[in-house]
C-alpha cells in the first residue's frame, strides 16, 4: 500500500532529472537552486553534490516529506542545506523571502490534474520574481487527456521538451521502478514567454 504522502519514494522521474542534473554539473557550481515538492529529494541532493547553493521544500502540510527532505540531507552530509515548507498556489512568508534562484527544480510534480494550476503558479511568482531562471521538470504520463498546456499559455510560460536520449536517460533501467503504473517519462524546460509572443 503506498503512502498517501508520494513524497516518501523515489519515482523514476525523480531518477531522470538526477540524471539530467549530472550531465549538466559542470554548470551546477554556485547555481542558485530550489527543489519544489522535494519529499525525497534524490535530484536536489545530486545538485548539491555537484556543488549547487540548494534550497528544499516540500508542502508544508506534508511534515512527513519535510522531514524526509531532512534525512536525506543529514544521509547525503549536506546539513546546510535548507528545508523549507512551501504549499503550491498559496503565498507565504517563505515563498516571499526567497532568495535569488536560477533553477527550479520539479521530479513528477504533475501527478494530480488538481494540483497543476497551483504548481504553475507558483512557478511563475518564482520567475517573475527571477526572469532568466528555468524550471527543470520530469513527469511521468498518466493519461493522455492530461496537459499543462494551456496552463502554460495562460501564464505566459513556454515549454522545450527535453528528448531522454539527449542525456542518456532513455535507458530502460534508468527510469525502472518496482512502484505500480507505468513509467513514461518526459522532460521538459519552463521559462518566461517573452513579451514579443514567443
Amino acid at each position: 500500500v503506498l503512502d498517501s504522502q508520494y513524497g516518501m519514494y523515489v519515482w523514476p522521474c525523480a531518477v531522470v532529472l538526477a540524471q539530467y542534473l549530472w550531465v549538466h554539473r559542470r554548470s551546477l557550481p554556485g547555481k542558485r537552486v530550489l527543489e519544489i515538492g522535494a519529499g525525497v529529494s534524490l535530484p536536489g541532493v545530486v545538485a548539491a553534490k555537484c556543488g549547487a547553493q540548494v534550497i528544499l521544500s516540500d508542502s508544508e502540510e506534508l511534515p512527513r516529506c519535510l522531514q524526509s527532505c531532512r534525512r536525506s540531507c543529514l544521509m547525503n552530509r549536506l546539513p546546510h542545506v535548507p528545508v523549507l515548507g512551501l504549499t503550491w498556489g498559496r503565498v507565504s512568508p517563505e515563498l516571499l523571502s526567497l532568495a535569488p534562484i536560477d533553477i527550479i527544480l520539479g521530479s513528477d510534480v504533475f501527478f494530480d490534474p488538481r494540483d497543476f494550476e497551483d504548481i504553475l503558479t507558483t512557478v511563475y511568482f518564482l520567475l517573475e520574481k527571477n526572469p532568466h531562471a528555468q524550471f527543470w521538470t520530469t513527469y511521468q504520463v498518466r493519461s493522455a487527456d492530461w496537459s499543462i498546456e494551456a496552463l502554460l499559455y495562460k501564464w505566459k510560460l513556454k515549454s522545450i521538451h527535453v528528448p531522454l536520449h539527449s542525456f542518456g536517460a532513455d535507458k530502460e533501467h534508468l527510469a525502472s521502478s518496482s512502484l505500480p503504473g507505468r513509467h513514461t517519462i518526459e522532460m521538459m524546460i519552463i521559462s518566461l514567454a517573452q513579451s514579443d509572443g514567443t
